[in-house]
């Protein structure tokens, strides 16, 4: 499986192309729309996604409901680009009209600069405009596809937010996965603790206030694993650091960690390493200090993915820069932005999650149908159990 994305924060919408799905998947398209609204909603937002209303079309590659095991594609239509046609437009423009809204003060944070002199942009929308987080829709879509087919095999995947701001949620022990599910999807913040939810909403108001913006720290968990998906034989071919690298691309993301994470750095091995033990379902680890990973392979334990958020660097109260025409120095260029995205990004990190699962589980039981996996699948999942 892979998958390949197109399309401007601005321009027309955004086209999503996934190769390599079997056949025979039976697709919820209305679930697939579910993740994209709760990627829009969340305390902190903007005014953008008051504009939006997310959507997919679906192109090609589903037929009556069920995938064909061709491509498919996916349309999801920007709603703002009403307000953007000639600044957007294809055709060519007169370099003197203003109607191009030409941005010549980098944001420090983005990708503004750096993308400017790599493509020799003198026009910096031709950066930020690809390079918005705008384009994680088209993930989240990808990723709610992704979740579907995993279901087939017993794998659900979800997340929360951990941290808003330096405000952290506990967890109690009392804490199953269902309830845990329950709350994240009732609090507006994603976070499983109450009491942490109200004071991350007052920090959120303050930062707004302020024209400042906060970071935060998310976890998805992957319930349901099989044992032994992806190898220690090469680098690239460890299941943790593909989900690493696709956590990484995931915009504002900074750092990513598995179990325990960097927490490991301060107690000994004997506090770490998981307990092997065996049973009537096989073999089990009696901890999950590791996340669900040894040697690059899950080890059937749940996956534990923790990845931290930076701060939006899109702010209202805007940091010095300098012009790339004049090089004066000037305070950076605003655009629309949030005070906090880290709900959504929790949203944005399960999708990259499931669709890194989804890929790995073809790439070991086959890419032709939905039956065909499930059957071996199965078969595994009992050859590993006596083993």
């Amino acid at each position: 499986m892979r998958y390949l994305t197109a399309g401007e924060s601005h321009g027309p919408g955004l086209t999503v192309i996934v190769e390599g799905v079997p056949a025979g998947l039976d697709v919820d398209i209305d679930a697939i729309n579910q993740e994209l609204k709760k990627r829009q909603s969340g305390y902190g937002r903007g005014r953008r996604m008051q504009i939006e209303s997310d959507r997919v079309e679906v192109k090609a590659g589903i037929r009556h409901g069920r995938t064909t095991g061709a491509p498919i594609s996916f349309w999801i239509e920007n709603k703002d680009h009403t307000h953007w046609r000639n600044v957007m437009q294809a055709e060519p423009i007169a370099d003197d009209l203003e109607v191009k809204r030409r941005v010549v003060r980098p944001r420090p944070g983005h990708a503004d600069l750096v993308g400017g002199l790599k493509y020799d942009h003198r026009d910096l929308r031709d950066v930020l405009e690809r390079s918005s987080a705008r384009e994680t829709a088209a993930r989240v879509a990808v990723g709610a596809l992704s979740k579907q087919l995993l279901a087939t095999v017993g794998m659900t995947v979800f997340s929360y937010v951990n941290v808003i701001g330096g405000v952290e949620a506990e967890a109690t022990e009392a804490d199953s996965k269902q309830s845990l599910m329950a709350a994240v999807e009732a609090s507006p913040v994603r976070t499983f603790d109450a009491d942490a939810a109200e004071r991350m909403m007052r920090l959120i108001d303050e930062a707004k206030a302020a024209g400042d913006s906060l970071g935060g720290v998310v976890t998805t968990e992957v319930h349901g694993v099989i044992p032994g998906l992806g190898s220690y034989v090469q680098y690239d071919r460890k299941l943790d650091a593909k989900i690493a690298q696709a956590v990484m691309s995931v915009n504002a993301i900074k750092g990513v960690a598995f179990g325990d994470g960097f927490g490991m750095a301060y107690r000994p091995g004997s506090e770490v390493m998981d307990p092997i033990a065996y049973g009537d379902t096989g073999y089990t680890r009696l901890s999950n200090h590791l996340g669900g990973f040894e040697g690059g392979m899950t080890t059937g334990m749940p996956i534990i993915c923790t990845a931290v958020m930076k701060p939006i660097p899109t702010l209202y109260k805007p940091l010095p820069s300098v012009d790339i025409e004049t090089k004066e120095a000037f305070l950076a260029q605003i655009e629309r932005s949030d005070a906090c995205a880290v709900p959504a990004a929790s949203l944005v990190v399960e999708a990259v999650v499931a669709f890194e699962l989804a890929r790995e589980l073809c790439e070991t039981f086959g890419h032709d149908t939905v039956g065909r996996i499930q059957g071996r699948v199965a078969a595994y999942r009992e050859e590993v159990r006596t083993w």
